[in-house]
């Protein structure tokens, strides 16, 4: 039988009438204080609800015309400029792309405190695309013929574009050239002309353009192989005369040409993502059931990059 009839020998104390569910024994400051966090932690929130859903705003490097000699008009000029199909393949995650164009401190015309240093600050990723050759060069290498010579003055706007944007924290995406050129930021170096310095390696390059094709094996374990786990085997287009040849350090590789062994992408392991691809993934069409559709690695570079913001 139980005890309803005597009272409680342990009452609760009576309830002050100035205490509240949240601040019951506070001193007015704790319960300042209190209100003062809440009220942060909800701005803080907000703030960063925006940043997440602001459009992402991805670079991309220039390419590069140098003026011809004796050339007039707008031949005589130094140009840059980006390809269409880059830009649209970028874009088709409803994200924005901007070019970013090489800096002088010292023009003849006009002089600019901005560096590409404040373009890695701005900016959510960065894509190196394809073009010229690497220049021998800018990995101690003698050139072995004079059309191979490439374009070291692009090589230094991009390497120092690269490493800003590695030392931001920011995803790098880089494409046939780009992909070269991280593997010989990182002490790598580069076969000149694969048909000269790989004499059994299949045609990685001919008039048909990204027409040219050819099967890849993905690196069990890489990055890459994760995105396409049921997919180890993939044919993608080849438009390259040159390759990857000595890694870098911390380079790894993320698949390789299954006829030739030819190296035909690379990841900078000591970055979140540092991703060099050998071939073209702008004209591979999403949802192709032939070249290998390389939406996933667009949108995990993108991923990276919207984590980056925090």
């Amino acid at each position: 039988m139980s005890d309803t009839n005597h009272p409680n020998p342990h009452p609760a104390p009576p309830r002050n009438r100035h205490d509240s569910a949240h601040g019951a024994g506070q001193s007015p400051w704790s319960q300042t204080w209190s209100i003062l966090s809440a009220r942060f932690r909800a701005l803080s929130h907000k703030a960063a609800n925006r940043i997440n859903q602001r459009t992402l705003l991805i670079g991309v490097s220039a390419r590069i015309f140098h003026p011809e000699p004796g050339s007039t008009g707008l031949s005589s000029k130094t140009l840059q400029y980006l390809e269409e199909s880059i830009a649209q393949w970028v874009m088709s995650r409803d994200v924005m792309v901007l070019m970013i164009p090489s800096v002088n401190s010292s023009g003849l015309l006009h002089n600019s405190n901005i560096r590409l240093r404040d373009y890695a600050r701005q900016l959510d990723g960065l894509v190196l695309q394809g073009g010229a050759d690497v220049a021998p060069m800018t990995y101690s290498k003698a050139v072995t013929r004079p059309e191979w010579s490439g374009d070291r003055a692009r090589d230094m706007y991009e390497l120092e574009l690269l490493h800003e944007f590695i030392e931001a924290g920011k995803p790098v995406l880089g494409i046939c050239r780009g992909c070269q050129l991280i593997n010989v930021a990182f002490g790598g170096t580069l076969h000149q002309d694969i048909a000269s310095d790989v004499p059994n390696a299949i045609a990685h390059v001919n008039d048909k353009y990204d027409s040219n094709s050819h099967s890849i094996r993905l690196s069990e374990g890489g990055l890459l192989a994760g995105l396409f786990s049921a997919q180890p085997v993939a044919l993608v287009n080849s438009i390259h005369h040159q390759a990857v040849n000595t890694l870098g350090r911390d380079i790894v590789v993320e698949a390789t040409s299954t006829e030739d062994q030819v190296i035909e992408a690379i990841r900078y392991r000591k970055s979140n993502f540092v991703v060099g691809l050998q071939w073209h993934p702008e004209f591979h069409r999403a949802g192709s059931t032939e070249l290998l559709d390389c939406t996933a690695i667009l949108d995990s570079f993108l991923r990276a990059a919207r984590e980056t913001r925090f």
